[in-house]
């Protein structure tokens, strides 16, 4: 059937009901039951339809407004951790620094100047390192460097603004000492392979009544012609007779983290200076009894190791 003549059909229909309608009393209550039953549920699957199409708008309104939030707080999440970041390494700074101030008490016999390190070979442990303080700063070879408590090492080299330090950990160190629980002397020698265990070694100490025990503490001798007298070394951990039945060696903790050195503290004091000093002083000092002075350089021992 062509188009045209199914809407004739239709129209005439339609007309044909409306004449009914209005010349009759037909009732239409059987058509609309019968178009409710094809009707509503058309109207209610549309209605369907629509509630799913605005539910799921909105959703993905809400998941936009999420995203949009998420990456805010996101953005606070990532402000907050450097914030944290930067105050975590401002409170390391400032426990160094502290640390750095009592050390400073602790030698306040010393003149000091403060330096942080800028360098330092390969390898784990800071054997030897550069610093950015140098000659211009007052700093010259074989002045003792320390940190955290104790004794770091000594400059061996300078330049106007920078200075290399030597630690007491290198191998090619070897510092005179002495163990204060029996005042006796021993020599303190750099092992970078023993440091891996976190110690380093000390030999040539005489106890002959066996009264060193762990724990016991090491300074600086004053029989050094390098290092000043009483600067803390490290603790004794282990000690063992040697094969000569005369001497002991062992090994010691050392009071500074050679594994991070940030700052330090280089004594703007030669150990030769003040000897000179003393010296000096000594010599001027009136001596009332007849005993002649003795001569200073017959007293004066040097340390050939270091």
């Amino acid at each position: 059937m062509k188009t045209k003549h199914l809407i004739t059909m239709m129209t005439i229909l339609c007309l044909g009901l409306i004449v009914l309608s209005l010349s009759t009393s037909f009732s239409f209550a059987p058509v609309r039951n019968v178009l409710g039953y094809v009707i509503v549920p058309f109207q209610n699957g549309i209605n369907e339809v629509g509630t799913w199409m605005t539910d799921q708008k909105k959703g993905f309104q809400s998941m936009k407004k999420l995203a949009a939030e998420n990456e805010e707080l996101q953005k606070q999440v990532d402000e907050l951790q450097a914030k944290n970041t930067t105050l975590s390494q401002d409170q390391e700074e400032l426990d160094r620094l502290r640390a750095l101030y009592s050390l400073d008490t602790d030698y306040s016999e010393y003149d000091k100047v403060a330096a942080q390190v800028i360098g330092k070979d390969t390898g784990n442990w800071y054997s030897t390192f550069l610093i950015n303080r140098g000659s211009s700063d007052g700093i010259e070879v074989d002045m003792n460097v320390i940190a955290d408590g104790g004794l770091v090492g000594i400059v061996t080299e300078t330049g106007a603004h920078w200075a290399t330090v030597r630690s007491i950990i290198d191998d090619s160190s070897n510092v005179s000492a002495t163990v204060t629980s029996i005042s006796q002397n021993c020599m303190v020698t750099g092992d970078l392979q023993m440091m891996d265990d976190g110690k380093i070694r000390f030999i040539q100490l005489t106890d002959k009544e066996d009264q060193v025990h762990e724990g016991d503490k090491i300074v600086t001798s004053s029989v050094s012609n390098k290092f000043l007298k009483g600067i803390l070394i490290g603790y004794i951990s282990e000690v063992s007779t040697d094969a000569n039945k005369l001497t002991k060696s062992g090994t010691i903790i050392p009071a500074v983290d050679f594994n991070d050195i940030q700052e330090v503290l280089v004594i703007k004091e030669l150990k030769q200076q003040k000897t000179d000093d003393v010296t000096s002083e000594e010599s001027q000092t009136p001596d009332d009894s007849t005993t002649p002075t003795p001569d200073p350089a017959q007293d004066t021992q040097e340390d050939t190791k270091e």
